[in-house]
């Protein structure tokens, strides 16, 4: 509110979808929305209205009703809202196209996030129509439409101490899923059996859910980079690389790596391995304050293109591939993204014509990888392997901090941990 200045801000939670028949998708909060008000029911608005002297947070809800709770579950209520959420003031969802109209006379502007929640869009120009058709009477309507979502996502972007301690769980028991992951693997299993050990992991640590649908990927599945289907036998030789992160009120990890099927890695497998290794190694020393966004990202690609020549996958000099792009054959994405309440969280990676300069309180990952899929001209031995390791990383003042370091990256302690499992 105090960025905002004067008007009215209108931040609704996300809609119910339908899945089918009369079931719905499990409900999850707008990370707006959640962010302001952690209000964790549907049916809800957020109004924040500064210098109001009746009260500045308001929150629409749905009202208690012992008859529906019975069937779908226990409600907050206007009293909850105000008692556990911190509301100024609360009213029935069902009363909001009567109170909000009156909170928008006479404000200069709204603060609503247009197209976002396409239904709700032509509610909130209803109600202002309806300001404007009180002109005669001399009360004047919003003029201006403003987006908050610069002023709330920059603010998303700095994690306070509460967020990063939610981060460390999520991390903690995401790191555990692929411990089991790792230990559990066996040839013969299906890609789906090490998921179940993922999500059995996730719900046992109080998540109520996987962050994002959780990637199983053995042999050359794991040269597909948003790979989902699961399904896959594992198979003695090959690789599988597991990218998976849980939610823990509604603050994600995520975290991947790839480890082998059988005891250990090939020859050309370890090479692989340890060259993105390398470049994760090369791109945490760009993690911290002061340091330009786009720079982790450069350090591990000259890394890779360097080790791809190293192995004879690339001919030529760094600096020519990099320019020409010839590396993206084997390294296609970035290094990191931005984490929070979603997987790929809010906050601009630039500002104004310059890149992004990193602060304390921000949440990376750092993710370099190879895959190598068979062709005519690859050596054999590096037919159809994808290797990607992924970890959250919070820039701290005096550098960095691994969220995710629970579970091992380097190649001997990864055999380590198969050697428990076998």
């Amino acid at each position: 509110m105090a960025l905002m200045g004067e008007g009215v801000a209108i931040i609704p939670t996300a809609p119910i979808r339908n899945r089918n028949s009369d079931v719905d998708f499990i409900f999850r909060p707008d990370s707006d929305f959640y962010y302001l008000t952690h209000f964790p029911e549907p049916e809800a608005v957020a109004v924040f209205v500064p210098g109001r002297a009746q009260g500045e947070f308001l929150l629409f809800c749905r009202e208690r009703s012992p008859e529906k709770e019975q069937w779908q579950g226990r409600r907050a209520g206007q009293e909850g809202a105000v008692a556990t959420y911190g509301a100024d003031d609360a009213f029935p969802i069902d009363d909001i196209d009567d109170i909000l109209p009156g909170l928008l006379e006479n404000k200069r502007r709204v603060f609503y996030s247009m197209g976002r929640h396409a239904e709700f869009d032509g509610v909130v120009l209803e109600w202002v129509n309806e300001v404007r058709g009180k002109a005669r009477s001399g009360i004047v309507a919003p003029g201006e439409f403003v987006d908050p979502n610069h002023l709330l996502h920059e603010m998303r972007l700095i994690k306070r101490p509460e967020e990063i301690a939610l981060m460390r769980r999520a991390a903690a028991i995401g790191g555990e899923g692929h411990l089991r992951a790792i230990r559990a693997c066996a040839p013969g299993l299906h890609e789906y059996e090490l998921e179940a050990e993922l999500l059995y992991a996730f719900r046992k640590g109080g998540s109520e859910y996987p962050a994002y649908p959780p990637i199983v990927a053995g042999g050359a599945n794991a040269c597909i980079l948003h790979y989902t289907e699961n399904n896959a036998v594992l198979k003695n030789g090959s690789l599988v690389l597991i990218d998976a992160g849980c939610e823990i009120d509604g603050y994600a990890s995520d975290i991947t790596r790839t480890f082998p099927v059988g005891p250990r890695f090939s020859p050309e497998q370890r090479e692989l391995y340890d060259l993105v290794l390398a470049a994760h190694s090369a791109a945490l020393e760009k993690v911290g304050p002061g340091e330009e966004w786009p720079s982790a990202h450069n350090a591990a690609v000259g890394v890779l293109t360097q080790g791809l020549i190293d192995l004879k996958l690339l001919q030529g000099t760094v600096d020519g591939l990099i320019e020409s792009g010839d590396y993206k054959r084997f390294y296609m994405h970035r290094t990191g993204h931005w984490l929070g309440l979603d997987v790929h969280d809010v906050g601009d990676y630039r500002v104004g014509d310059k890149p992004r300069v990193l602060e304390p309180g921000m949440v990376t990952t750092v993710e370099p990888g190879l895959y190598v899929t068979a062709g005519d001209d690859i050596p054999k031995g590096f037919h159809d392997i994808g290797i990607r390791i992924e970890d959250d990383v919070l820039v701290t003042k005096a550098g960095y901090e691994i969220l995710s370091h629970s579970v091992p990256r380097s190649a001997s302690d990864i055999e380590a941990l198969r050697a428990e499992g076998l």
